[in-house]
């Protein structure tokens, strides 16, 4: 099979491992009712194991596609396909009541190889947000707790990427590179308000919004050498900000629970969904190809951004944009992996140990106030697959703990497990025979 055969068989490879999981929400966060939904974890198995490091590292085995400068370091032998799906269980707290979730998701499908020398390139399905929820509360409109009224609230869908990138060196240990992607979904929300007395209209909120656009990334990356067994390296990202347009739309429905005639009311907004522009720095310190330590930085720039919002004023509903909805994000992470010798015979001495731990602000704003911050802390273990035929292949296993929280809303604390797979096939060995 020829080099054009072989990378034709890994994009339908991984258009069919992901197709079934583009119709499948990530998540059972309330939180995912606000803005575009929750932003996903945009990392492949083994920055994960690290809680999202790698803005500065450069792989030969592994797709790093968080900075596309990094391609450039790929393998010149090897074809790398990496596949990953989690599961969860999320416990809800909101004063004093716990219930819990679970959730499991086929999360991203990616391949990357070399072209030429100092030349690599990448392309794979990740998830850019994602919105998956439904529940109810109840309470009463009179003291006398006479007529009770109830709102239901649900939500799915979500917006997927699909990326081309590229990675070059074109001076000795400074890199560039660049993504352009793809972003398709779609989004519904619904807020239904009903009540026991049946002489109540029933009030339901309809919001629906469909992507269809393009994303761009570019990455930089200056790797050098300290001494015989320490270098560092510098990863820088840029991430441009444009409105997607897309016309949300919002549909009213009153219904007269009595005669059972309904009123319906539709709103639009011309092109009123947008994303930030993004910048990240990373900075990485390796010694004696052993232990790699690193830390990130990604700002997001959401709040110069508008967000359409259904309001009431002097009883006249209007659907409009808010210029109060968003806020900047900001995401620090700290972390690191340890290989005692990946080249060794020796099972135990090739094992990757990693560890990792972030912090990160809102990006929506819920009443006028900013949503909850984010903690999280993960450990993980990149397994080397040894057989007969391969031994280059990893598995990549982490397990995660984040926990959402703001003053006087929702806590969230969720457990994930994460599994990765990436295969590394030697493609372009030319074989020798004497």
């Amino acid at each position: 099979m020829n080099l054009y055969k072989k990378v034709i068989s890994a994009v339908l490879l991984v258009s069919v491992c992901v197709m079934p999981a583009v119709a499948q929400s990530g998540t059972n966060s309330p939180y995912s009712q606000y803005g575009l939904g929750q932003l996903g974890e945009q990392t492949s198995g083994f920055n994960r194991g690290m809680n999202g490091l790698g803005l500065a590292f450069r792989e030969r085995n592994q797709v790093n596609y968080i900075n596309p400068a990094s391609y450039s370091a790929m393998d010149s032998l090897t074809f790398l396909f990496d596949v990953g799906l989690s599961g969860q269980v999320t416990n809800f707290n909101e004063n004093g009541r716990k219930v819990n979730a679970n959730n499991a998701d086929f999360e991203y499908a990616v391949a990357g190889f070399r072209v030429c020398k100092h030349v690599g390139v990448s392309f794979g399905i990740i998830p850019f947000t994602n919105v998956g929820y439904n529940y109810s509360t109840t309470d009463y409109l009179d003291d006398d707790r006479t007529t009770a009224y109830y709102n239901t609230y649900s939500g799915s869908g979500g917006i997927h990427q699909f990326y081309v990138g590229a990675g070059w060196e074109f001076v000795k240990g400074l890199s560039v590179g660049a993504n352009v992607s793809y972003l398709w979904g779609d989004i519904d929300r619904s807020v239904v308000n009903s009540y026991s007395d049946s002489y109540i209209n029933t009030l339901s909120k309809y919001y629906t919004a469909s992507v269809q656009n393009y994303k761009v990334d570019f990455g930089l990356q200056y790797s050098f050498n300290l001494n015989k067994k320490n270098a560092l390296a510098v990863g820088v990202t840029y991430g441009l900000g444009h409105k997607l347009n897309s016309d949300p739309s919002c549909m009213i429905i009153s219904t007269n629970n009595t005669t059972g005639v309904a009123d319906t009311t539709s709103f639009s907004v011309n092109n009123g969904l947008e994303i930030p522009t993004s910048i990240g720095g990373g900075l990485s310190w390796t010694y004696d190809n052993r232990l790699k330590l690193g830390a990130d930085f990604m700002y997001q720039k959401w709040g110069d951004l508008q967000f359409p919002v259904y309001r009431v004023n002097n009883d006249v509903p209007s659907y409009v944009l808010s210029d109060d909805y968003y806020s900047d994000r900001y995401k620090m992470t700290f972390g690191g992996e340890f290989c005692s010798d990946e080249m060794s015979r020796n099972f135990f001495k090739r094992l990757r140990i990693r560890a990792g731990v972030s912090y990160a602000t809102p990006y929506y704003k819920i009443n006028g106030v900013d949503g909850p911050d984010e903690i999280s802390v993960s450990a993980g273990l990149g397994i080397p697959i040894i057989n007969m035929y391969n031994n280059r292949s990893i598995l990549n296993i982490s397990g995660q703990w984040v926990h959402s929280s703001a003053k006087g809303m929702l806590t969230e604390n969720t457990f994930r497990i994460n599994i990765g797979i990436t295969f590394n096939e030697r493609w372009f060995m030319k074989w020798k025979v004497d």
